[in-house]
């Protein structure tokens, strides 16, 4: 994780979780897939972001691919980004929890921050 200033005012942490899959690893150990992004609420860009997979090559990898995406993008096809660039049993779970991190960001920066909606 980069280590940015996360004490100003125009990024928040939003999350999303989607069920591991089964038969896994993953699945028996965490239950859920989640990704925890830090982003900007001016630019709607991700500022950072993990994972809560069980090695850091992965998590690295993801964080790599979705540091600096405008969440204002296609979000079907980032999801299907993400399943090109996935070939594991997590693929769908990981669609899945962007997925619901995006729509989640969108549902409450409508609440907190609807100026910058205009």
């Amino acid at each position: 994780m980069d280590h940015h200033n996360f004490k100003r005012n125009n990024v928040i942490m939003v999350s999303g979780y989607a069920p591991g899959p089964r038969g896994t690893s993953f699945q028996s150990v965490y239950g859920y897939l989640g990704v925890i992004m830090i982003v900007d609420v001016e630019t709607d860009v991700i500022v950072d972001v993990e994972f809560t997979f069980i090695t850091k090559l992965a998590n690295d990898f993801f964080s790599q691919f979705l540091q600096g995406v405008d969440l204002k993008c296609n979000v079907d096809e980032l999801c299907h980004n993400i399943r090109m660039k996935c070939w594991a049993p997590s693929t769908e779970a990981l669609a899945a929890s962007v997925k619901i991190a995006i729509k989640r960001y969108f549902d409450n920066k409508s609440n907190f921050y609807p100026e910058s909606l205009k």
